[in-house]
């Protein structure tokens, strides 16, 4: 069964971050709201986890400050989207390539 709900240090070591900047970004990126319990648990969904892979995809590959990165998911998530997407599909056939390439 998949779970609904993912703690801070879950996703943190999902991504490979530290969970300060989880804590900062949601400060930062009016997307990224996660669900708190009465104690203040942060608790991530999926949605949550899809927006971080964004800003990660758009701060880490795309080579955007903050500022550029929240530009850029306000005015055209659905451009980011579909860049995602082709980043992902290509590094997999690069990937599936270096595999055929050590088999030879």
């Amino acid at each position: 069964m998949d779970k609904i709900y993912f703690s801070i240090s879950e996703v943190a070591d999902m991504f490979h971050i530290n969970q300060s900047n989880l804590r900062f970004w949601e400060k930062e990126f009016k997307q990224l709201k996660p669900r708190r319990n009465d104690k203040g648990t942060r608790f991530y969904t999926h949605e949550d986890i899809a927006t971080i892979k964004k800003i990660i995809f758009l701060i880490e590959e795309q080579k955007l400050t903050l500022a550029g990165a929240k530009r850029k998911l306000s005015q055209r998530k659905e451009l980011v989207d579909k860049q995602q997407e082709i980043a992902e599909r290509l590094r997999a056939i690069r990937d599936e390539l270096k595999g055929i390439a050590n088999a030879l």
